[in-house]
């Protein structure tokens, strides 16, 4: 019985070292990438080229998910609204449910685990295989170009994204409200526009700033302390997966909070 308490006491030390390492990891980056995004010279070049890359290959999978996000919201809402005779609110509902929260939130964590995942496991990679090491040899400062222009794409380009998949996943939510009974295409967009403020767009696009920076810092962070060879590549990948979508999580419930409590929300 001691031996299982000490055991447990044990593992639970660990797993609190871990976490505070991590933690300094991510503090130790971030300081890091202001730093290096600060002072020249200046990527420009890569930071666009990652932006392509990043942006390029999540259209499609962003607007899938966007659209069937649309489609099942609508076909989920719609008949308990008829039900209690509030089926013209369908139109507002889904706009200001897409653009505050939906939209965002699913974007980034789609985001999370594709873009993050990528990151992570292209710097372990290089990593593993000393290319890093030979860019410090060589005089070359690897974390400028390899860490700073990836965080500085994915915080430029979760809003494009975001932007984008709302307007896919509100014509998703019309094609939803016109499968049972026809909706005029303008009174439906109308509709929406009415209900919507600036008040709704402006929280809901800044915090995919944030969102944008904390999945490629984690991505960054994870693929460029890997180790143990290819197994330490994997490991990266999936622990970047979970950090960012439980970093994604926790900032936006920040943000919801402190928009609250500004007369945002």
């Amino acid at each position: 019985m001691a031996e299982q308490v000490t055991k447990k006491k044990t593992m639970f030390s660990k797993a609190l070292d871990d976490f505070f390492l991590s933690t300094a990891e991510l503090a130790q980056f971030t300081g890091r990438t202001f730093k290096e995004a600060v002072f020249p010279p200046y990527e420009f070049r890569e930071t666009f080229r990652q932006s392509y890359l990043i942006g390029i290959n999540s259209f499609p999978l962003v607007g899938f998910t966007a659209l069937v996000l649309g489609l099942v919201l609508v076909l989920q809402s719609q008949p308990t609204l008829v039900e209690f005779g509030a089926g013209s609110y369908l139109p507002a509902m889904s706009g200001i449910s897409i653009v505050r929260e939906v939209g965002p939130l699913v974007t980034a964590l789609i985001c999370a685990g594709k873009i993050g995942s990528g990151i992570s496991a292209e710097l372990g990679s290089m990593k593993v295989t000393e290319q890093i090491d030979a860019m410090e040899v060589s005089g070359a400062n690897p974390f400028k170009y390899l860490v700073s222009t990836r965080i500085m794409a994915t915080t430029l380009m979760l809003p494009i994204l975001t932007v984008y998949a709302d307007m896919i996943s509100l014509f998703g939510a019309y094609i939803g409200a016109n499968i049972k009974n026809p909706v005029n295409f303008s009174f439906f967009f109308n509709r929406i526009f009415e209900s919507l403020n600036f008040t709704d767009i402006l929280p809901s696009f800044i915090k995919t700033f944030f969102f944008g920076f904390a999945i490629g810092l984690v991505g960054c962070t994870k693929g460029y302390n890997s180790q143990n060879g290819t197994e330490g590549v994997g490991m990266a990948a999936n622990s970047s997966v979970v950090v960012s979508m439980l970093a994604v999580i926790v900032i936006d419930m920040v943000v919801t909070q402190i928009s609250g409590m500004l007369g945002y929300l």
